[in-house]
């Protein structure tokens, strides 16, 4: 039975409990109904305790279940009746407010994309998005949600992506474009070529991984039991010395009745739950509420280099024309060309001349494509050729690249045009990153890479990092990981690619960066960034420090007022019924306090930092 359903059946019990009493006047039936109810709910609650214990947890419904059977024996059934209502309606609160701190997720599986139009011997087909497949052409109609991630090949419009990215301006689009799954087209038309399956896009990548955090719930009162054990003794106290000095057996089932554990059951679940809610806006799904504590008290970050620090993709880093053409001409005909393929340097070429002012899509015609050596087509009336220098027709000049570097020859129509060298940079927000994380608190920062040592010094010089672990295999990381002294301990570790995955499962919080789609990262991360931005690292350290600090008040406000209540009742003038009624009070308020961690300190970040915004 749920929740929902326990507590209507309490209030119908309490129903015919009243109507027995003080219609019929029978109030010996009366008792006899409320304490049946009461001690099969008490022995329910008794068996549930027993498996927490054997589980090696402290359960913290011993104090219900003591002050059920206090009322009962002493003939308070009314008061039992209502520490019932009590809890049966905590428990329907509570999934109340996980429900609406987790609506910013499920409004994520109830917008995936289900559809593609796919062009097949000219003609558009419906098929699901499962049947789409890597190198089809597909349309996307005018407001309709792109189904799997893709390049645009056709057309030019805008693109709603906030959603995704958390930008909420309108994103131009134009052939070479990347486009992700799940975002919204604008007015226009547009055709693209599939460059994932959707089981690998982004947008079912960030649907899987929704579903994943809502499926572990069930570490969430860790933080209440390191309280209730010193809270269940205090009471039982203060209750002892109650009766003692009184001599009233009354007055022990009075301070019970108004220790009820109920802020400690409800204040830490739905506050991690709000602070999980809040995070998917920030474009960061943590899959558990461990995680947020872990997060909260991290003291060491690891980072792995490629992709995590630096881009992970190559990026045009120079244009050099030669004397007879000038940058825009070879970016046109180049970029132009460089279209038609979907070559990682096709890419970064497309990337940069879509971000060139001047730069005009031509038509290409007779394009052929040597897959390692480069390609070829006609552009504008002139035969334009890009790759490796051998593959080039015309005499070109060797040109002498720095550590890291790769380039990519042009000619046109057999005479040398110039070069464009490519290169992995550094993230812009690196540096700016590891300033931030230190102010939280992360006392020890190192990154951990399978590159060269002069390679990862000079990256991370660059980054702001002091220590660094070069040319490691993934049992390497494992290693640093799995000896770093206790006092490191929680550790973070970053990484993106798969072979991360290993290092990402050994720290005590793994943090993948999925912007780019599914991998055995993001699978074996405990948190994952969808937003291809590393502050949100630290965004996320800090989310679970204030999620937590919101839960720790929560709690402690029950408690003080709880305690408060106890030490009055302890001297006779709470009547039971009226503490029963009292504790609806203490529980409604340390819920609500809770649930503070949805949108704590949200205006304060917004004007901080307007990388977080939502995703939903």
């Amino acid at each position: 039975m749920g929740h929902q359903q326990k507590f209507l059946a309490v209030i119908g019990v309490g129903v015919v409990a009243l109507l027995t009493e003080f219609v019929f006047h029978q109030a010996v039936a009366a008792q006899v109904i409320v304490t049946i109810v009461g001690a099969i709910l008490a022995i329910s609650m008794f068996i549930e305790m027993i498996k927490t214990l054997r589980s090696g947890k402290y359960g913290v419904d011993l104090l219900a279940i003591m002050s059920i059977t206090a009322t009962l024996a002493v003939g308070e059934y009314w008061a039992s009746l209502m520490i019932l209502v009590m809890l049966t309606g905590g428990d329907s609160l509570e999934d109340y407010a996980a429900r609406r701190a987790g609506s910013d997720l499920k409004s994520l599986l109830d917008n995936s994309p289900q559809i593609a139009h796919i062009k097949r011997e000219n003609q558009l087909v419906d098929v699901s998005i499962d049947e789409v497949h890597i190198g089809e052409t597909v349309v996307i109609k005018p407001g309709e949600s792109v189904p799997v991630d893709g390049l645009v090949i056709e057309g030019s419009g805008n693109f709603d992506e906030s959603t995704m990215t958390g930008e909420s301006r309108l994103v131009s689009k134009k052939p070479g474009s990347e486009l992700l799954s799940g975002t919204i087209n604008g007015d226009t038309a547009i055709t693209m070529r599939v460059t994932k399956t959707a089981a690998d896009s982004q947008y079912q990548t960030i649907v899987k991984l929704v579903k994943a955090s809502q499926d572990k719930p069930a570490h969430f009162v860790r933080m209440a039991d390191r309280y209730a054990v010193p809270f269940t003794i205090v009471s039982l106290l203060i209750a002892g010395i109650a009766w003692l000095i009184s001599g009233d057996p009354h007055r022990f089932a009075e301070v019970l009745v108004v220790a009820s554990p109920c802020p400690l059951i409800l204040a830490a679940p739905v506050a991690l739950v709000s602070g999980m809610s809040r995070a998917s806006r920030n474009s960061i799904i943590v899959k558990s509420g461990t995680s947020i504590e872990k997060l909260a008290r991290a003291k060491t970050a690891f980072f792995d280099k490629t992709g995590t620090i630096t881009a992970g993709r190559l990026n045009v880093t120079q244009v050099v024309p030669a004397p007879e053409f000038t940058e825009a001409q070879l970016i046109n005909l180049v970029g132009s060309l460089e279209i038609q393929s979907a070559h990682i340097f096709a890419r970064a070429i497309v990337r940069y001349a879509n971000d060139q002012d001047d730069f005009h899509n031509q038509p290409v015609s007779h394009f052929t494509e040597t897959t390692g050596s480069g390609v070829i087509g006609q552009v504008a009336e002139h035969r334009v050729e890009a790759g490796r220098r051998n593959f080039v027709s015309a005499e070109t000049p060797l040109v002498e690249l720095a550590e890291g570097e790769s380039i990519v020859y042009v000619t046109v129509d057999g005479q040398y045009a110039g070069h464009l060298t490519f290169a992995d940079q550094l993230r812009p927000e690196s540096t700016n990153t590891m300033a931030r994380l230190r102010s939280l608190g992360i006392q020890h920062i190192a990154m951990l890479t399978g590159d060269k040592q002069q390679t990862a010094e000079h990256i991370a010089e660059q980054a702001g990092i002091d220590e660094v672990h070069a040319e490691c295999l993934p049992q390497t990381k494992i290693d640093l990981i799995t000896q770093a002294p206790a006092a490191q301990h929680p550790l973070i570790m970053v990484g993106d690619g798969v072979n991360d995955a290993p290092a990402l499962a050994a720290a005590d919080i793994g943090i993948a960066m999925g912007a780019h789609g599914a991998s055995a990262a993001s699978e074996s991360a405990d948190a994952v960034i969808l937003k291809d931005d590393l502050s949100k690292v630290a965004t996320a350290v800090k989310l679970s420090q204030e999620t937590m600090a919101v839960a720790k008040h929560a709690v402690l406000i029950g408690i003080f007022i709880c305690v408060v209540l106890m030490l009055i009742a302890s001297f006779g003038v709470i009547p039971a019924l009226f503490g029963a009624m009292l504790q609806e009070v203490v529980d409604t308020a340390s819920i609500l306090w809770a649930l503070r961690a949805r949108k704590s300190h949200e205006k304060v970040n917004k004007k901080t930092n307007h990388g977080d915004s939502l995703i939903a």
